[in-house]
């Protein structure tokens, strides 16, 4: 069941898929002891995190260096610890929904299913949010939700949508009101789909989009690094008609102090004779501490260091343990320096923007933090690491939801795909094939306003579900007192 889960996300996108492994666990675990309930989840967590994330061996053998072996190992132990929080689900949805009424037992058990995928996209070694729910809905109906209650939010309707069709199969709920809640959530959504949230606050900016489709294997190599950069100087001089040309993560293969004087000036100065502003990446710094950062190369030249770090890939959590094991597997990893949380916004095309580097995308509250100030995304994104795997396709998708609860539209470059446009209703507008040495030219709208997702963020709409059915169970349990139950 886990493993058809992982149908219902890009590049797959059969969205319904997410229903029979949902209504499965939650069917289960209405009648099972919690180690019963920990085993089923944590078995169909190695199903979800095998198939979903298996493309991590890539990185690790084929670009870190590794033997198959270890690398088989390390994706093993990766997928064998994200499995267990379907675990906890189930260890805590067996411990909560005891003697619920059955429509507090959906909302307490949808609630957990978020707050456990809450608790790992956003605070268990820096986060990791792939393959949450909510992210396979980005092409249903329940899309509408997204600027209104954000990607938690909706997973967590998604979650009751499912839960209500087990209770009702098992007639412990009125089959109307069952209709009556699935026709709320998914008309509702249908509804709020053509609500527009933001507005035009200028004219369209033509931007373009570098995808230099460098492989990863010789990125770094010196004998490389005069070709990369001639690469995408003459890509880009072959668009100066548009206003902004963006380049992707660390593009360039050289620290700025090494490239500033006699490659990204002289740049610099023909983009402004042509009207055109550059925002190009690269690592800055110097060896005792450097980040991965965006420059913007036009009238007001801007860094941005990268806030929201890499774990295992820009940084080494659980220290020392992780850095003796990778350093006995020979595997090299960087060791980047995080950026401060709120950095002062590049500027391109007339415009301020949010700036996103690789992993930042998949964090809502990384874009909401500033988007009052800021008429479009930017992100920037090397997943050549993970080669022809389904990893560009469910990275591309976590970068559409961020422009459908932003209300913004989002320009993506990426080294070898996917680079694409997406529209502020979170669906692509122009992509680029993956693996091709090509550019790609749009119009973006700037836009202003605030959705309410945008204004509350997800904490607090988190505390929100959490309040509203943290209230509907002490309701029910005074209502048992009274009944003597």
């Amino acid at each position: 069941m886990g493993a058809l889960m992982t149908l219902a996300f890009a590049p797959y996108d059969f969205a319904w898929a997410v229903f029979p492994g949902l209504m499965f666990l939650y069917a289960a675990w209405r009648c099972c002891s919690a180690r019963r309930a920990f085993l089923i989840g944590y078995l169909f967590g190695l199903g979800l995190f095998g198939s979903g994330i298996w493309w991590v061996f890539i990185s690790v053998h084929d670009f870190g260096g590794a033997d198959a072996l270890s690398a088989s190992l390390l994706t093993l132990l990766l997928v064998g610890v994200w499995a267990v929080f379907p675990g906890i689900t189930g260890i805590l949805t067996v411990k909560l929904i005891k003697s619920a009424t059955a429509w507090l037992r959906i909302c307490i058990a949808a609630l957990l299913w978020i707050a456990v995928e809450y608790f790992r996209g956003y605070w268990l070694l820096n986060g990791f949010p792939w393959l949450q729910i909510g992210y396979s809905q980005l092409y249903t109906p329940l899309a509408g939700f997204a600027p209104l209650i954000g990607v938690y939010g909706l997973g967590f309707l998604l979650t009751i949508s499912a839960f209500v069709l087990v209770e009702t199969f098992g007639r412990r709920i009125s089959v109307k009101l069952a209709v009556l809640c699935w026709l709320s959530i998914w008309i509702g959504g249908a509804a709020l789909q053509h609500r527009q949230w933001t507005h035009a606050i200028g004219e369209p900016i033509k931007v373009t989009l570098v995808q230099g489709n460098i492989n990863q294997g010789i990125k770094w190599s010196p004998e490389q690094k005069l070709d990369t950069l001639r690469l995408y100087k003459e890509l880009s001089e072959q668009n100066w008609d548009s206003q902004v040309i963006i380049w992707p993560e660390t593009a360039i293969p050289a620290f700025l102090s090494q490239v500033k004087q006699h490659y990204l000036e002289p740049l610099a100065e023909e983009a402004l004779a042509h009207g055109v502003d550059l925002v190009v990446s690269l690592p800055t710094g110097d060896r005792d501490e450097y980040f991965n950062s965006v420059l913007t190369l036009s009238d007001m030249q801007t860094l941005y260091h990268k806030n929201h770090l890499l774990p295992f890939g820009e940084y080494l959590p659980l220290q020392p343990l992780s850095g003796w094991v990778l350093n006995k597997l020979q595997i090299p990893l960087g060791s980047f320096t995080a950026g401060t949380d709120r950095q002062t916004l590049l500027k391109a095309g007339g415009y301020a923007f949010i700036a996103t580097i690789c992993y930042e995308d998949a964090f809502g509250e990384q874009v909401n933090r500033q988007i009052a100030d800021a008429a479009y995304i930017v992100n920037m994104t090397n997943d050549a690491w993970f080669g022809a795997s389904s990893e560009p396709y469910q990275h591309m998708q976590m970068a559409q939801m961020r422009a459908l609860e932003t209300g913004r539209y989002l320009a993506r470059a990426t080294n070898t795909g996917l680079s694409g446009f997406v529209g502020p209703d979170g669906r692509i507008s122009k992509q680029a094939e993956m693996f091709s040495t090509t550019t790609l030219s749009d119009s973006i709208i700037p836009m202003g306003g605030l959705t309410p997702y945008a204004r509350l963020g997800d904490n607090v709409i988190f505390a929100g579900l959490s309040g509203g059915v943290l209230v509907l169970y002490l309701l029910g349990r005074v209502k048992a007192v009274k009944l003597g139950v």
